[in-house]
């Protein structure tokens, strides 16, 4: 295949995944509403359908916490030493500021660092 057959393909399989996914969610949503699953439900619930279908849908609220904030929140009700046992605490790498740092600071850090490749990413668009 030549590099404009394999573009075209996989511009027209973009199209298909972003479609079947936005049909899934459709009948998902349909399925939700038929069951009476409330919006801001969490946990697991169970169904069955006629025809012999069986219907588990898990549903979770996604949570962001602001750091500071909590720090802040937590000293101010002198419940610092709860945010142990409450919250995990990932540290994670500023790739940014971590590049721009002297290797005498990041090389004796390496050890606690895995670092694997990720799926490449692509963007194809046609003019």
């Amino acid at each position: 295949m030549t590099y404009s057959e394999l573009c075209q393909l996989w511009i027209q399989a973009k199209e298909d995944e972003r479609k079947a996914i936005e049909n899934r969610r459709q009948y998902e949503d349909q399925l939700l509403s038929l069951i009476g699953v409330a919006e801001n439900f969490e946990g697991t619930e169970n169904a069955e359908a006629p025809g012999g279908y069986k219907i588990k849908i898990t549903c979770r609220m996604n949570r962001k916490v602001d750091a500071d904030a909590l720090q802040e929140l937590a000293a101010e009700a002198g419940l610092t030493e709860h945010l142990s046992s409450l919250f995990r605490w990932t540290p994670a790498i500023d790739a940014k500021a971590w590049k721009a740092a002297d290797v005498s600071i990041t090389a004796p850090l390496m050890g606690a660092i895995t670092t694997t490749p990720s799926r490449a990413s692509f963007s194809i668009t046609k003019e």
